[in-house]
């Protein structure tokens, strides 16, 4: 699980990270990420909607992308923010795909260190 310092937390914050970050799409997600100006620990916000799928299927793609991200942190670029929005094929997606797509948006966002 990622520590609360490695979460994007407020609404406030997912807001600027979708509206201001650079967006980089893909089969299952789509993915938002903004470089900050400090050196804060990166941070990962996750929107996982109904049309995913019910409770269940909305709560395991949600671990699955927590799973994936907390794998990439130690590479993250210190002061990233990146929301991850979930497109309703990540129910059915496999985990090298899921993680996959996030290992591909990060290094396009020039967000590895």
């Amino acid at each position: 699980m990622l520590a609360k310092a490695n979460r994007v937390v407020r609404g406030a914050d997912y807001r600027l990270v979708v509206r201001r970050g650079r967006r980089y799409p893909g089969a299952n997600t789509i993915t938002h990420v903004l470089a900050r100006d400090s050196d804060a620990a990166p941070r990962f916000g996750f929107i996982v909607a109904k049309n995913v799928g019910n409770a269940v299927v909305r709560n395991r793609v949600r671990r699955r992308l927590k799973a994936a991200s907390w794998e990439l942190l130690s590479e993250t670029r210190p002061g990233t923010d990146i929301v991850v929005r979930a497109l309703p094929g990540a129910a059915s997606a496999s985990w090298a795909s899921l993680r996959g797509e996030l290992t591909t948006a990060i290094e396009r966002g020039a967000a590895l260190a």
